[in-house]
């Protein structure tokens, strides 16, 4: 990104909470989750399986089926637009339009039964009202960008045709149709081999660099947001409970959850009798709106407060939030096993 150029929130989501409501009670998915995107910036979002990351982000584009899913309370504004109050036909022009999504399973993702150049075609008339014959034009461009060959060929194959790597490089194509202004991709390089996963990586940092697009990239994989983030959030039972910038989350994790993950990659100067570090224990159960820590029953640094209140958000350096007691009083004097 251009230094010279100041970057603008183009995506804001304050306080969002989605609940479930099924026949055994409610499901508190997302609870109280905020934060922005702007323009050019990369924001990586981690967590275990069931934090709350993917409901988030297709909370905010209204993609959950409802009932049973509920966007009980928050906001979400995209370029100062209120996104949660438009209407059928504004949220389709807002989703492929300004704001792309590259789904985790591009197999169920993609329709089986249309080619896949039916499908980018389709998408392009539908958001930029061009014609046919222009439009098939710009979706063999568009798989070239993502480094498919023979683009005017494949444009003739159906999914099936391609291979994991290749269907996700359609998924991003699709995603990019109409030069979103914002970007997610909700983990994006889950099954791929390394070197389909390097090639993605890259792709990604040349289009933010070309377009200057906001990206929102989640994934299980601390490794790729040292990479290719600007700022991290970790979520857990559904909130975040720790937002830094990479570099600072990656040298002074503050959050024992955070500090936990970490100590769970591999060192590459690990012996073999070195055992792996897991953490112990389940994730939360999201039957009931959190009164305490979700992570308080698998922290070993917890305290009598921990299962009584649930930590608000806040500032414990510039630019570094946390949701932690342990953070406002005796977090620096503790010692926390592994290595950091």
């Amino acid at each position: 990104m251009n230094d010279q150029v100041t970057p603008t929130t183009v995506l804001e989501v304050t306080d969002l909470k989605t609940v479930f409501k099924t026949r055994d009670g409610e499901v508190h998915a997302v609870n109280g989750v905020s934060f922005s995107v702007a323009t050019g910036e990369l924001l990586g979002v981690v967590g275990e399986s069931g934090s709350g990351k993917s409901v988030t982000m297709m909370s905010l584009l209204k993609l959950l089926p409802s009932p049973p899913a509920e966007i009980v309370e928050g906001s979400v504004r995209f370029e100062g637009r209120d996104v949660l109050s438009m209407d059928d036909e504004e949220m389709r022009a807002l989703r492929g339009g300004d704001i792309g999504f590259v789904f985790q399973d591009p197999m169920t993702s993609l329709n089986p039964v249309f080619t896949v150049g039916f499908q980018l075609v389709e998408a392009l008339r539908e958001h930029l009202k061009i014609k046919k014959k222009e439009a098939r034009k710009r979706a063999a461009e568009l798989l070239a960008t993502v480094g498919i060959a023979q683009p005017e060929q494949r444009l003739k194959d159906y999914p099936h045709q391609f291979s994991g790597g290749m269907r996700q490089r359609v998924m991003i194509a699709m995603a990019l149709a109409c030069q979103p202004k914002v970007l997610i991709a909700d983990e994006p390089t889950t099954a791929l081999d390394v070197t389909i996963q390097a090639q993605i990586l890259e792709l990604i940092r040349e289009l933010r660099n070309d377009k200057g697009m906001g990206i929102i990239w989640i994934t299980h994989d601390l490794g790729v947001v040292a990479g290719i983030a600007d700022r991290v959030i970790v979520m857990y039972g559904g909130q975040i409970v720790e937002h830094a910038k990479v570099a600072d989350l990656f040298k002074n994790p503050q959050h024992p959850y955070t500090r936990a993950l970490l100590a769970t990659i591999p060192s590459v100067d690990a012996t073999r009798s070195d055992r792996l570090h897991s953490i112990a224990g389940q994730p939360p159960s999201l039957a009931r709106q959190p009164v305490s820590c979700p992570f308080a029953p698998r922290c070993e640094h917890a305290f009598d407060r921990c299962l009584e209140e649930n930590p608000p958000i806040a500032a414990v350096a510039d630019g570094h939030d946390v949701a932690c007691w342990l953070t406002r009083n005796e977090f620096g004097r503790i010692e926390l096993r592994g290595n950091f």
